[in-house]
């Protein structure tokens, strides 16, 4: 206390005409309508450029949200498109009576880690056990095909990437319907996979899109990517397609988790076929 009373006697001064100015700009604003219009009209113009950018923090904070939010209603309007669902047939007395039944749901993720820098890329998403993933499960995202769930946990999962050197998907020209294999390759290229054993009996074209087939995890017609390169394989009999893949992994952010709900029965059927044999 006795410090700030040594500092203003010995400012006193100063203070004193710091006060006196203020008085005067006060007087001066208050009794002339010209310079109070101009001050209150700059005071509006900061006013207004600081609510603009608080409003713009504002937006820019609330971003996770509202991204959170379209993803999960992304995964809800996905559950109403026709290619989730299939046609269940039944003929009776010459009468087709067709309804269609849920066969494909879709689950909102976030991407909390993500690799496609090594041989076998990985990521994670925060989706677990607890929100119904299960292993075997296939994960996409807005553009296309992003890979499957490996590995469940109570909260999170892990996702083998497409960039991954065991990773193979059903997938199809769009145009001809000719199947194949879609898998990394060996460039390790994270924008380039390899469409495989398709058959020589297709004219495929340079920038034809490539889907995947009604034998994959995902409905048909999910986007892979679109034909590069192609070039033959075993003599003729198949051709290989270099594909730019339509995923961009490097900006992952949202993706959906894809639940086939005959998965189970056609695994448990085709592993029966193969005791058989």
């Amino acid at each position: 206390m006795r410090n700030l009373l040594i500092f203003i006697t010995k400012y006193n001064a100063f203070f004193l005409f710091l006060i006196f100015e203020i008085a005067s700009l006060i007087i001066y604003i208050q009794y002339n309508s010209f310079q109070r219009a101009s001050v209150i009209n700059s005071t509006n113009q900061v006013t207004g450029n600081f609510y603009d950018r608080a409003d713009e923090l504002k937006g820019y904070l609330s971003l996770r949200e509202v991204n959170d939010k379209l993803a999960r209603e992304n995964a809800q309007l996905r559950n109403q498109l026709k290619a989730s669902l299939y046609l269940d047939t039944v003929a009776k007395h010459q009468v087709d009576d067709t309804v269609y039944r849920q066969q494909y749901e879709y689950i909102d993720a976030k991407v909390i880690n993500n690799s496609i820098n090594k041989r076998n890329n990985y990521l994670t998403i925060d989706r677990g056990s607890t929100n119904g993933i299960e292993k075997g499960m296939g994960v996409m995202s807005a553009d296309g095909v992003v890979g499957k769930i490996v590995f469940v946990g109570k909260h999170m999962s892990i996702v083998q990437s497409l960039l991954h050197k065991d990773s193979r998907f059903s997938a199809m020209l769009a145009s001809s319907k000719e199947i194949g294999y879609l898998n990394w390759g060996e460039q390790l290229d994270p924008h380039t996979g390899l469409l495989v054993d398709v058959s020589n009996n297709a004219r495929p074209k340079i920038g034809e899109l490539v889907v995947t087939s009604d034998l994959s995890l995902f409905p048909a017609g999910i986007p892979l990517g679109k034909v590069k390169s192609l070039h033959a394989k075993g003599g003729g009999f198949f051709l290989n397609m270099e594909v730019n893949l339509s995923v961009d992994f490097s900006k992952l952010q949202y993706v959906y988790v894809v639940i086939n709900k005959f998965a189970k029965e056609q695994a448990g059927l085709e592993a029966q076929e193969r005791k058989d044999e």
